[in-house]
């Protein structure tokens, strides 16, 4: 050892091990080990958490499709929390998806579609986004990234190489155009070619590589991200669905289970809910148009439900078999374990037959369970989330110092019992078309862009939508829960004498509308604090506060929502207005307003 490496070790306080070359009657060398006084302490920092995210399809919370998973119910139900007031912000499979790896609303992702030219893997790609989301970011912080299942839509076997996805240590993608067919579903390993596996249930094969990728993740022994996206229980689907030009040619059924759970639950029906197959219309625009379900399809929709639950059971199975796994190898105590789905799903609520791309709680409110270390076992929080919060979840997680440029904030996954204070509002955009499913879907309805607004506090419990034709949606979920009255002024179940917090109506429109004119084009951290932007002196925080009568005169001469036409994409020349005014206390100033 060298003379001025002793020096520095002696000053250190650090005992250090001398060759021996002495016989066994010669003095000891000096113990290696470090003295009790003054030695510098060497202690291996804290492992980070694993962390494991399971993302299915479609699937739905308010047809309470998790009271027949056993398995999420045992393994995360009773040892998780389940936040029930949770939100996607488009109730579409890849818009949502990328907003949840980028924890960006899709107003500034720009992916606002399934399909080029709005949306889709290409659409991802040239956004920026293979460089810049979570994997990526998750890597650079040190940690091990897998992924198998679905990833995002147009992801397909003649563009998989063009780029390769970045940020994955291993992965094996579900693509295009088999992702949603159940008996011939195509993987794609790492850098490998893609394999369409014939006659083979995508469930069974996604258990495979997600046991696979897991025994991978735990054998490298560093920190490991895990992504499975189970397909489950989305329809089935024979055609190309990544080509907008053919998808009046895609024939949706129903979706397939594995055929040892195809006989269960055979007297399984829609719940009959108020707003299941209501006797009068509801919605505005091209829902309020919408014929009551005959016998036919009710009895064929009651069959889909069935289907989707039967296909959830293979779902329920991975999960137990990830638990089983991390159980066995001792990593079940340092892993957090999220559970939701990309959006959720309606069936014949508010006579719509099979589908998503609506505003209404079924498609937007989805499941959000986590477990994990420090995380209130059984739990159930009320907390307002959404899927723009996971990114910055994770982060937290993970150590990783947030970044400017999410949309969310983290959510409070311990010490649920002293919860920091949250927004109260969920920004919710769509652009683009419905479709029906089912054996007798196939229906697209073209006119189906809109901003909304979801708000929930004490005593008050709304949503508030601005179609692109320009019509209006205001429900009151408290006396309302099903949305079957719409009571914005103009429409038949408009009532004059309603207040909402002792308001009337048109003062709670006047503080909504504003609201979402913030959202509607907000970055980074005015989506989390909407209202500061409205109320820079910080008076404001909440609904009820702005409902304060000194501010009635500035909230009449904002700028209202509108659109100016519609579009099938996110083109900015067809939002209409996008700032909004400042209320200042200033001389009683309106910044911005002349």
């Amino acid at each position: 050892m060298g003379l001025a490496l002793r020096n520095i070790l002696l000053c250190a306080g650090v005992a250090y091990a001398v060759p021996w070359t002495g016989t066994a009657n010669d003095q000891k060398p000096l113990d290696p080990r470090p003295s009790r006084e003054g030695a510098l302490k060497i202690e291996s920092p804290p492992q980070k958490p694993n962390i494991i995210f399971i993302l299915t399809d479609d699937q739905d919370i308010e047809m309470n499709s998790l009271d027949y998973m056993p398995f999420v119910q045992k393994h995360l139900l009773d040892k998780g929390t389940l936040f029930r007031n949770h939100f996607v912000t488009t109730a579409l499979c890849c818009p949502s998806r990328v907003s949840l790896w980028t924890g960006r609303h899709s107003h500034n992702t720009n992916v606002t579609d399934v399909n080029p030219p709005y949306g889709g893997y290409p659409k991802f790609v040239s956004q920026g986004f293979n460089e810049n989301f979570l994997p990526v970011w998750l890597q650079q912080a040190g940690y091990n990234t897998y992924y198998t299942g679905k990833l995002f839509n147009a992801h397909t076997t003649k563009n998989y190489n063009n780029p390769h996805v970045k940020g994955f240590t291993g992965s094996d993608f579900l693509l295009d155009p088999w992702t949603y067919n159940y008996l011939n579903p195509a993987y794609q390993r790492n850098q490998e070619p893609p394999i369409i596996y014939h006659g083979q249930h995508t469930l069974d094969i996604l258990i495979d590589k997600a046991n696979a990728l897991l025994d991978d993740a735990i054998a490298s022994e560093k920190p490991f991200f895990l992504g499975v996206a189970p397909v489950a229980p989305h329809s089935n689907v024979e055609g190309d669905i990544s080509d907008i030009n053919e998808i009046d040619q895609v024939k949706f059924s129903e979706p397939v289970p594995l055929k040892r759970h195809a006989h269960l639950f055979p007297d399984a029906k829609v719940p009959r809910t108020p707003h299941f197959n209501p006797d009068k219309p509801s919605g505005v625009n091209w829902i309020a148009e919408r014929p009551q379900l005959n016998k036919t399809w009710v009895d064929h929709n009651d069959y889909y439900y069935r289907q989707r639950l039967r296909a959830l059971q293979g779902v329920d199975e991975l999960i137990d078999g990830i638990f089983k796994r991390l159980e066995e190898n001792g990593q079940l105590e340092n892993t957090y374990i999220f559970y939701t789905a990309d959006n959720g799903f309606h069936v014949s609520q508010h006579r719509l037959n099979p589908g998503k791309e609506c505003g209404f709680e079924d498609d937007i409110r989805v499941p959000f369970i986590v477990r994990g270390p420090g995380i209130s076992e059984g739990a159930i929080s009320k907390v307002v989330t959404t899927h723009i919060d996971v990114a910055p979840t994770i982060f937290e997680l993970a150590g990783i110092p947030l970044r400017e440029d999410f949309d969310g904030l983290s959510i409070p996954l311990e010490k649920l019992k002293q919860e920091r204070k949250r927004h109260e509002h969920v920004n919710v955009e769509y652009w683009g078309f419905a479709v029906e499913e089912g054996s007798y879907g196939g229906t697209l309805f073209w006119n189906n862009t809109y901003k909304a607004l979801r708000i929930i506090g004490e005593n008050y419990n709304l949503y508030y939508s601005v179609w692109c034709n320009n019509e209006h949606q205001l429900y009151d979920l408290t006396s309302d829960p099903y949305q079957l009255r719409n009571i914005y002024p103009g429409y038949a179940d408009h009532d004059s004498s309603i207040t909402v917090l002792g308001a009337p109506l048109t003062r709670v429109i006047d503080r909504l509308d504003s609201l979402l004119l913030v959202l509607k084009s907000c970055k980074g951290t005015v989506c989390v604090k909407p209202w500061e932007k409205l109320h820079p002196d910080g008076d404001v925080e909440t609904l009820p506060e702005a409902l304060q009568k000194e501010y009635d005169a500035f909230y009449k001469h904002q700028e209202s929502v509108r659109f100016d036409r519609c579009e099938a994409g996110y083109i900015l020349d067809a939002e209409g207005p996008q700032d909004a005014l400042s209320y200042t206390r200033h001389g009683i100033h309106w910044s911005h307003w002349v």
